[in-house]
């Protein structure tokens, strides 16, 4: 309903992973990795990567062709067995290990060499999870946030995301500790990709790259 905030539980994403299932074939970007991941990791030495909030796998899949061993984590079951279907038909299966979790409770019991997320939405405060998934990354790694940047003129209907699932990139920078962590990336991006019948539109982006410091002087 307009104006109430949505509930990102796992009855919200069973419904959304569905829908997205149907209308697959019309949208073949949404197939592709995202462009910031394949940039941003451009260089990283492959090891060990969580895409938390993995959805049906495009990100995780990509990482482990190109010698990441991943751990997929999301909350929806129906986004997971396409995930796995991806990775069987990308021959990737035996660098992936898919886990349904809830990203809010979920404890993944070590650390990453690189902890990355797109757009994930769970039921907590956007920046709390960021926080939250920031302490999975290992001394040395590197933490990715990818989100939807906050646009006061969005309505949070058709592609445009409700506000409380944006951010600004001061929100994301600044909830980023200097005395753990090195900013290596941060920007805003916008980019065009094709929708439901072949209809273009834009998606608004935001984009942090960071290095957890090996010697954290807050700790």
């Amino acid at each position: 309903m307009a104006g109430t905030a949505e509930a990102f539980d796992k009855d919200y994403w069973e419904r959304h992973w569905k829908q997205a299932h149907d209308a697959a074939p019309a949208e073949q970007n949404v197939n592709a990795p995202n462009p910031h991941l394949t940039r941003e990791t451009n260089g990283l030495a492959p090891g060990t990567a969580l895409d938390a909030g993995c959805g049906t796998g495009a990100e995780a899949t990509w990482l482990a062709s190109h010698g990441w061993h991943v751990t997929g984590a999301d909350i929806s079951a129906t986004a997971l067995a396409q995930a796995t279907e991806r990775a069987a038909r990308e021959s990737v299966s035996h660098r992936v290990t898919w886990v349904e979790a809830d990203l809010t409770s979920w404890e993944p019991g070590r650390r990453f060499d690189l902890v990355a997320t797109h757009y994930a939405h769970p039921a907590m405060p956007q920046l709390a999870f960021y926080e939250r998934i920031s302490e999975w990354v290992a001394p040395g790694g590197a933490l990715l946030i990818i989100g939807h940047l906050h646009d006061p003129a969005s309505t949070g209907h058709g592609h445009h995301p409700p506000a409380e699932a944006t951010v600004t990139l001061a929100d994301i920078t600044g909830c980023l500790d200097p005395g753990v962590w090195s900013i290596d990336s941060a920007g805003e991006h916008s980019r065009k990709l094709l929708g439901p019948g072949g209809r273009a539109f834009s998606l608004q982006d935001v984009v942090v790259r960071a290095t957890r410091l090996v010697a954290e002087a807050n700790v």
